[in-house]
């Protein structure tokens, strides 16, 4: 190629690559990931989510820690090749072994650990690379819940109301990258919050079609999942029952199997074997009780991010039948079903998908060219490692650019800090 023929972008390009190849050679990466819970792949998207991370640093050669408050559970994944560290809130032993480490990278597991572990990082550490993964945006959640309760028809400048819009924000600022899951959720904090787009990098769940995908005939029932401890997934079970399925049910004699982690007995009580409406609880394979069913129902009225659920049914070829907020950030122009928020159009869309054999196949068609075409991890990791890396050769002038960001790491501001010491000091006493 000739020179003159070269575009900035690809000298920016070739730049990076130049230093990432240096930085990982002559660099020994550390990286410590505090996650809120250990992670349980088979429970929620949100464990998914972060082995999918811990796969790609695992992929990139870097020495992973995990660390968390809580205490490992039965259903908590195996982290092969990863070291773990059970850590405490409010304690110096946190400063120590942070200390001792001395990691280049720290990975916050939601807003909420930024909270407590973030002001200590930059005291210990204060040249770690703090990254923020915001699993949703948990304010705008909040406010659809609001809005939901209030029977309010939900607006974005609503967001703003909420008080746990400032320390979701105030913890965004302070990394120096946060990870966001939805481009919905990358224009509202670049569109309402005024956030600088250099601090934020999407970076979405990913999922691929899987092998020996039964067909149409081998099929049977509707199913939903998800884990009870989700607010919204709750929110849907009701919904269904009280309003949705009946509806169905009048137009057809079938099944609807409920599953998720963590069932509270309020929800145990809805399990109708004559309604057709049965609670199992936990599954031992998401993707296998996703596969047996016919059409997966997701009529979600409130939350945010990406739904896992629905990306895994597209990867085992499940159609399905969802609200605009379920199929937000996956996609609104194409879908491997419906999309319906009106209680009887949703009813009769279920109906007609689960049906007609002929909609039925071409709408599995559509889900796998979503996935194929948006949601690839192999599309995602080249270019991730290489922000990491840019992020790292990069990190003092990024901080400088970033006033709002040194303003609120300034110790007036890190009230977090000042509450958590005083529980330190109560505690010893």
């Amino acid at each position: 190629m000739d020179c003159f023929d070269i575009t900035s972008n690809q000298l920016i390009t070739i730049a990076a690559n130049f230093r990432g190849i240096f930085f990982m050679q002559n660099l020994k990466l550390k990286i410590l990931v505090i996650g809120s819970v250990w992670p349980e792949p088979e429970s929620s998207a949100a464990g998914t989510r972060m082995m999918q991370l811990l796969s790609f640093f695992t992929r990139a050669n870097f020495e992973i820690t995990f660390a968390s408050t809580a205490l490992r559970g039965e259903f908590s994944a195996k982290m092969q090749g990863i070291a773990s560290e059970q850590i405490e809130m409010n304690s110096d032993s946190f400063d120590l072994f942070i200390k001792d480490l001395n990691p280049t990278y720290v990975l916050f597991d939601r807003f909420m650990v930024e909270e407590q572990f973030g002001w200590r990082v930059s005291n210990i550490c204060p040249d770690a690379i703090k990254i923020l993964d915001t699993e949703d945006l948990h304010c705008l959640r909040k406010s659809r819940e609001v809005a939901l309760k209030n029977n309010e028809i939900h607006n974005f400048d609503q967001i703003v109301q909420q008080d746990v819009a400032l320390r979701e924000i105030a913890s965004i600022l302070r990394c120096d990258l946060s990870l966001i899951i939805s481009e919905v959720e990358i224009d509202i904090l670049t569109r309402i919050f005024i956030i600088d787009s250099s601090l934020l990098y999407y970076l979405p769940l990913f999922t691929s079609r899987k092998e020996l995908i039964t067909d149409y005939e081998q099929r049977d029932g509707f199913v939903f999942i998800g884990n009870f401890l989700h607010k919204p997934n709750e929110d849907a079970v009701r919904f269904l029952k009280e309003s949705l399925w009946p509806l169905i049910r009048k137009q057809l004699k079938v099944t609807l199997h409920i599953y998720g982690a963590y069932v509270p007995e309020r929800v145990q009580q809805w399990h109708n074997p004559e309604q057709g409406f049965l609670i199992h609880g936990r599954a031992k394979s998401s993707q296998e009780v996703i596969s047996k069913a016919r059409v997966m129902l997701a009529p979600l009225r409130f939350g945010a991010g990406l739904k896992g659920k629905l990306l895994e049914a597209m990867a085992v070829g499940t159609p399905s039948v969802t609200s605009l907020i379920g199929a937000e950030g996956i996609s609104l122009d194409l879908w491997n079903g419906f999309v319906e928020d009106d209680h009887q159009r949703f009813a009769d869309a279920s109906v007609k998908l689960y049906s007609d054999p002929d909609l039925w196949t071409e709408s599995q068609e559509i889900g796998f060219e979503i996935i194929d075409e948006r949601f690839s991890a192999d599309d995602f990791y080249s270019e991730f490692v290489e922000t990491m890396v840019l992020v790292a050769t990069e990190l003092q002038s990024r901080r400088q650019a970033n006033f709002i960001g040194r303003m609120l790491q300034h110790h007036s501001m890190r009230s977090t800090e000042y509450m958590s010491r005083w529980i330190q000091a109560k505690n010893q006493k």
